[in-house]
């Protein structure tokens, strides 16, 4: 009887025990938001995730680098390894690497710091009905300093690709003889110009999509789903974002290959060269095929991270104010 009264004790005790929220699971665990010990987490998140993602697209870029000549995936392949090898189709994989690690690190960390300081500072009423405006802001501060960290290993990768240099370790120093600074930064401008409204759009699709999957497709809040439905609801608004993102960024990042393909062009000449319609369409097929999944991977990397050492999923502003 005893036993029997502490299971129906305990029973109605489960029963009543409140919602466990991710705050109340993090403190759990020692690990509390907006610490340094938090940010750190999601930069070296961000680390891991976009430098290992951008790692395996290498041979997909080298064919970006020149669409002129690479037409096709199986036929740029082809023409590649038969005129340079298998080393030849992971040229400028050290640039990935190393460039878009601290990318990644950067943007990542950076974007959730940036959220929480615009929350913060619009107040919770203004972030209540204003969400887009701070995840823009968020966004477009972390990508103005993550690409400050990327662009000189960007200027090496586009060089190592077309003959310039053998790999980073050589390419870095040659540019920096040549071109100075000036040199490694000469695609700042352009480079903004291609990942500020991608990384925008991209972040802000990605937070409105994650709402919209748990309030239209799996009905239940983030709460109350698996950690799998969770990283499943990361997956699909990830590809979301990335696509969307791509089509907006297309002609910028056209303009930044063949500005660092050819030194002597300035933007409007290589924009004039390029058109309109090719600055919008082209390359852009392979960049949706590259950037969809990769973003995809990235953020399922990024929050399987995350998740790993007791921090909530991304998405969402709850974290940051009461929003009721």
């Amino acid at each position: 009887m005893v036993g029997q009264a502490s299971l129906f004790v305990g029973s109605n005790r489960v029963e009543r025990e409140p919602e466990v929220t991710w705050d109340a699971q993090i403190r759990a665990n020692k690990l509390e938001l907006f610490t340094s010990k938090y940010y750190a987490a999601c930069a070296v998140g961000g680390m891991i995730s976009a430098g290992s993602v951008h790692l395996l697209i290498t041979p997909l870029d080298m064919l970006k680098a020149n669409p002129l000549k690479y037409r096709s995936i199986m036929s740029g392949f082809g023409i590649v390894y038969r005129e340079q090898g298998i080393g030849g189709i992971w040229k400028g994989w050290s640039s990935k690497l190393f460039g878009y690690g601290a990318q990644g690190a950067c943007k990542f960390g950076l974007y959730e710091y940036f959220k929480k300081f615009y929350a913060d500072l619009a107040g919770p009423e203004f972030t209540k009905e204003n969400k887009t405006a701070i995840f823009a802001a968020g966004s477009l501060s972390a990508q103005v300093i993550a690409d400050v960290a990327l662009n000189p290993f960007e200027s090496v990768k586009v060089k190592v690709q077309t003959g310039y240099a053998k790999g980073l370790v050589d390419g870095f120093p040659r540019l920096y003889r040549a071109e100075g600074l000036a040199g490694l930064y000469r695609g700042l401008p352009l480079l903004w110009g291609r990942n500020i409204p991608f990384s925008v759009l991209m972040f802000s699709t990605f937070e409105h999509s994650v709402d919209f999957l748990y309030k239209n497709v799996l009905q239940r809040p983030k709460n109350d789903c698996s950690r799998i439905q969770q990283l499943g609801i990361t997956c699909m608004a990830g590809y979301m974002s990335g696509v969307t993102g791509t089509i907006i960024s297309n002609p910028a990042d056209i303009l930044i290959t063949t500005v660092n393909k050819n030194r002597k062009l300035s933007m409007v000449q290589a924009a004039k060269r390029i058109g309109v319609t090719g600055l919008f369409t082209r390359s852009l097929p392979l960049r949706i095929m590259i950037v969809g999944p990769m973003a995809t991977a990235q953020w399922l990397c990024y929050d399987t991270l995350k998740v790993l050492v007791g921090l909530p999923t991304s998405g969402g502003i709850e974290q940051f104010v009461e929003v009721d």
